[in-house]
């Protein structure tokens, strides 16, 4: 069984090094209890209690989001409903905003544009379009090791700036099981596919707004903001971006690894699970075309990406290819971690704790540019410890306080920078689901970890820098 859930890999991972004490004594209430002992010492400084109030919950969530006491998305919800209660009752403070402010993160453009993301991914896999991709990529790249792996990766990071990266890497990962069995989990070959799908997943969804969910808080931030970024806007900088880093993380592997003595047979390679229907496969291509060219056409016709994102919603539903079994598995879990990452986000603005910390990083003696590139590399290292969607819902914030044009390029650098997490099993889905075949270990994905954490910040910062000051 191959796990989608990293706290279930995590488990897995833990038991083996005999650290199940991590699970046992990361609890709510010791982190409950860290919190209030960290703002006691904050709230010496002076602030307004509703300052001390966020503060609170912020190292609070951290925290939980950090050792996985709760799921992430008990998290998100416990982050809404904490806010409700201090800021829209009168048990706290005098009702200083009205509950909609953090309510209405749940129908944000950027919870539809996701939720549109996930039926078209569902679609697919149902009509087994994914599985056609992967049969494809074999007939076009060939069986010589080098060129294979570039055309699965590539394949891979394609897909995921459509699909899920979970989902994109459930896929592929099942689809090369037979080959890493056929030549040995201990060959190289075996290894770097199993470590390169994963991050080619991720590092790929930087491609598209909907490709990874950091992309779309960053987006949904500068919209609160005024700045309205477009599908076609987004891919100018994620998709060469994306593309880049994973070739560079093809070069690598093929670099450390030496694959001259493997041999593959691809005549082992997956089949079809069972007929598709013609009007069904036929349905989800034509509501992919149509999708795809609303998002891409977007500047054309005016109508918001959140808005084209219904499209799949409606006729995968009508045309029956979506039922309710279907919708009941879709990662809602992801919407409601997104949704309380926004609301923190709002909370940290209204009350000026993000500006607090603007001022506080602005003092130092260090220019902007050094600053852009620090929270590049605190998110890619919070976002290896926690999800990257939470690590996204608390520095997209604080980013978009920079100063000038690192308000805009902050928040976009900091979303590529935190899906170039890759060096623990337990840092993304995709690695945990890698992880969960039994086939590769930790120490396995250590080396393209380190890649990422060193590349992905310096790319990031470059790109987005030539993105920002040539067409935005």
């Amino acid at each position: 069984m191959y796990y989608s859930d990293s706290r279930s890999a995590a488990r897995r991972l833990y038991r083996k090094l005999k650290l199940n004490w991590v699970f046992s004594t990361s609890s709510f209430l010791g982190n409950f209890l860290l919190a209030l002992l960290i703002s006691y010492f904050f709230r010496k400084i002076g602030y307004d209690p509703q300052v001390n109030f966020v503060f609170f919950i912020s190292i609070l969530a951290i925290g939980l989001w950090i050792t996985e006491a709760m799921p992430p998305f008990a998290v998100g919800i416990f982050i809404i409903a904490a806010l409700l209660t201090g800021f829209s009752t009168d048990w706290f403070f005098e009702k200083t905003m009205p509950p909609d402010l953090y309510v209405s993160t749940w129908t944000s453009n950027v919870i539809w544009l996701l939720l549109g993301g996930f039926f078209l991914a569902k679609g697919m896999s149902l009509v087994e379009l994914d599985r056609q991709l992967f049969r494809f990529t074999v007939k076009r790249f060939g069986q010589k090791p080098e060129g294979l792996l570039l055309g699965l990766m590539m394949t891979t990071a394609i897909a995921s700036m459509i699909m899920s990266n979970t989902a994109t890497t459930a896929m592929m990962i099942s689809s090369i099981i037979p080959l890493v069995q056929l030549i040995g989990k201990k060959s190289p070959y075996g290894k770097a596919l199993l470590t390169a799908i994963p991050a080619a997943a991720s590092v790929g969804g930087i491609g598209t707004i909907i490709g990874s969910t950091p992309n779309a808080i960053a987006v949904g931030a500068l919209q609160e903001k005024g700045i309205s970024i477009t599908f076609v806007d987004w891919m100018v900088v994620g998709f060469p971006t994306g593309l880049l880093l994973v070739w560079l993380f093809w070069k690598f592997l093929c670099k450390i690894h030496d694959f001259s003595d493997v041999n593959l047979d691809l005549s082992l390679l997956p089949k079809g699970q069972g007929e598709v229907k013609r009007f069904e496969k036929n349905a989800v291509i034509f509501t992919l075309v149509v999708t795809v060219l609303m998002w891409l056409t977007e500047a054309l016709h005016g109508i918001p990406v959140a808005a084209t994102s219904a499209i799949p919603i409606v006729l995968l539903t009508m045309t029956q290819v979506i039922h309710s079994e279907h919708v009941r598995s879709l990662p809602w879990d992801t919407l409601m971690l997104v949704a309380g990452g926004l609301a923190l986000g709002i909370a940290l603005v209204e009350v000026g704790l993000a500006e607090i910390v603007m001022q506080k990083i602005n003092a130092l003696p260090l220019p902007n540019m050094l600053i852009a590139i620090v929270f590049c590399l605190v998110a890619v290292l919070l976002s290896n410890v926690m999800s990257n969607t939470a690590a996204a819902s608390i520095l997209v914030p604080l980013s978009l306080a920079l100063p000038g044009i690192y308000g805009i390029a902050g928040p976009v650098m900091v979303a590529i920078s935190c899906s170039c997490s890759l060096l623990l099993p337990v840092s993304t889905p995709a690695n945990a689901i890698a992880y969960a075949t039994g086939m590769v270990e930790q120490k396995d994905f250590r080396s393209g970890g380190l890649f990422f954490i060193f590349l992905g910040p310096i790319i990031a910062f470059l790109a987005v820098m030539a993105w920002v000051m040539l067409l935005m």
